[in-house]
């Protein structure tokens, strides 16, 4: 089962996926410069890829997504403002 919905954030939209799969989900927060992935997602690629992606982890819902904060992120993340244990809604303003 995939679930899609868009939630706003300040004066953007961001797209946000939930898949399930056999034993968890996978939930993936999409804006215009980034997006933001659960432990599913391989940081290592985003990185290599020139991404600017967030890792959340130990999340299995879109709300528990949305009131993470960050576990980690790729040096393209950084260099917008992005670090690790900021909430996730500021880094969703940054990169929406």
């Amino acid at each position: 089962m995939i679930r899609y919905k868009k939630i706003k954030i300040g004066k953007k939209y961001i797209d946000v996926f939930l898949i399930k799969l056999l034993s968890k989900n996978l939930i993936l927060l999409r804006a215009s410069k980034g997006y933001i992935m659960c432990g599913y997602l391989d940081l290592a690629v985003a990185e290599k890829f020139g991404d600017v992606a967030v890792r959340i982890t130990g999340v299995s819902t879109i709300g528990e997504a949305m009131n993470a904060t960050v576990s980690s992120c790729t040096t393209y993340a950084k260099k917008l403002g992005i670090s690790p244990g900021q909430p996730i809604r500021d880094a969703l303003k940054i990169i929406s």
